[in-house]
């Protein structure tokens, strides 16, 4: 279909905290609490009328930007900072365009905004990425469409002028193949502070749901590493038949340590299961240094992928001359990137032959409500089998929210949801139960409760908030 031009009206954001009911670390951080964002927009579609379209993302501290001399608060911040100023430019905008043409509008002017505003990339796609999904709720459901119908046919108008490598009919052949997930495996991630065996660890999680997946993180120093996949590899070898692995760094190793962790894995005949299970080595460097040289050729063979260094639209096809094999989706980082990069694995893989290249599902922080049920329908449609997902590992069902709320995301999907002492999602099985995601809207089907939410607050640096 052609692809109808859109204006977007009253566009909001707020936020609601999110406590954790166990610490989380990952790289150098430790968390133990963040804020969800929510942002609501009215969008009026050319011939068909007006709709509201909401979304949801967890802001956590130091992911989006993890330099030195930044605080957690500092980072914090700027991602607020972020999403107000994609608010305040959505608002702005003067002249109706396509759902795509309006991200690519709104992409240059955040991005013009952040070199100013010492901003990183990645923190600053993540206010337009949250204007982008909710667009696609809007959209949807004034088309009475599903989400993937609607891409499916680019109703969101995807060129290639952010892609000039693609060609359009490469756009839409990866488009029509777009297609509803009725389930998809968790990919369970083992945090550096989680314990493998005794109370609240991986053993009891393994108790609690059929898990075949996991997401091992790595602290970046080899020894340490190499001793914890040991204590993990046990487990895994004595309880499951059939496990896999992958390995996420948080750009916590240098080329040689990494090269040295994999010698010592290698060697460790107590790892001899695990290893051959290993499907893939997630941002290993720094994403400031990622691209100043080629992978080590016995590195790239594990398969290496981008992660926090995927912060532009050219990020992928720069690293994959340097023998990386794939890009991580997430859709904080923006689903629009998501969907052209995968757009871009088919080519690669057509043209060797064979899959060598791949868009992994990758998202601790998407917590039950929108925000799980958005990123997780998304990488379904793509094809993907697994996923991480277990930020609701580290919160409690809907946290925060009113039981009103997280009643009604229950019965509008019994089946990912289910009730013990609260509304939680239903893991029992491993996998996740999407068939109730494809109705109109972008995987919504029921919606927060504004009135418990707060206006997004940006805290300035002398303490004072607006």
């Amino acid at each position: 279909m052609n692809a109808p031009r859109i204006r977007l009206h009253d566009v909001e954001a707020f936020e609601r905290w999110t406590p954790f009911v166990r610490p989380f670390r990952f790289g150098a951080v430790t968390v133990e609490g963040a804020y969800q964002a929510f942002v609501r927009v009215v969008v009026e579609v050319e011939g068909h009328g007006r709709a509201t379209g909401m979304t949801a993302e967890l802001m956590p501290p130091k992911w989006f930007d993890k330099r030195s001399e930044r605080t957690p608060e500092d980072t914090v911040r700027d991602l607020k900072a972020s999403l107000a100023e994609a608010v305040a430019q959505a608002n702005a905008l003067r002249q109706p365009d396509t759902a795509f043409g309006l991200h690519a509008e709104l992409h240059g002017r955040q991005t013009a905004w952040a070199r100013v505003a010492d901003v990183t990339p990645l923190s600053a796609s993540f206010g337009v990425s949250q204007i982008d999904k909710a667009v696609l709720d809007g959209l949807s459901k004034a088309l009475g469409r599903s989400f993937v119908k609607a891409l499916a046919g680019n109703a969101v108008g995807i060129d290639a002028r952010l892609t000039p490598d693609l060609g359009q009919a490469t756009i839409d052949a990866r488009l029509a193949a777009l297609a509803p997930g009725r389930s998809i495996a968790l990919r369970h991630t083992v945090g550096l502070m989680d314990r493998i065996e005794g109370p609240d660890s991986l053993a009891g999680e393994l108790d609690a749901a059929a898990l075949r997946f996991f997401k091992i993180k790595l602290g970046g120093v080899p020894e340490a590493d190499c001793r914890r996949l040991v204590e993990i590899a046990a487990l895994l070898d004595r309880r499951c038949a059939d496990y896999r692995v992958t390995v996420d760094a948080n750009e916590q190793y240098s080329p040689e340590a990494l090269a040295d962790l994999f010698a010592r894995t290698q060697a460790e005949p107590r790892l001899a299961a695990l290893m051959p299970r290993l499907l893939f080595v997630e941002q290993p460097f720094d994403r400031r240094v990622t691209f100043e040289q080629p992978l080590n050729a016995a590195v790239a063979a594990r398969g290496v992928i981008i992660d926090e260094a995927d912060d532009g639209y050219d990020a992928f096809p720069r690293a994959k001359a340097l023998g990386y094999r794939g890009v991580s989706s997430k859709c904080c980082k923006g689903f629009y990137k998501a969907l052209l990069n995968a757009a871009r694995v088919a080519v690669w893989n057509a043209e060797a032959g064979q899959p060598l290249y791949l868009v992994s599902a990758e998202d601790l922080t998407c917590q039950p409500g929108l925000a799980v049920q958005q990123d997780t329908a998304f990488v379904a449609a793509l094809g993907l089998t697994h996923v991480e997902r277990n930020g609701h590992h580290y919160a409690d069902g809907f946290g925060l929210a009113p039981e009103a709320e997280a009643d009604g995301f229950l019965a509008a999907h019994p089946g990912l949801y289910d009730r013990t002492d609260r509304v939680r999602l239903a893991v029992a099985s491993g996998t996740l139960d999407l068939s109730s995601l494809d109705g109109p809207g972008f995987a919504s089907g029921a919606m927060p409760d504004i009135s418990s939410l707060q206006p997004l607050s940006i805290i300035f640096a002398e303490g004072q908030s607006a």
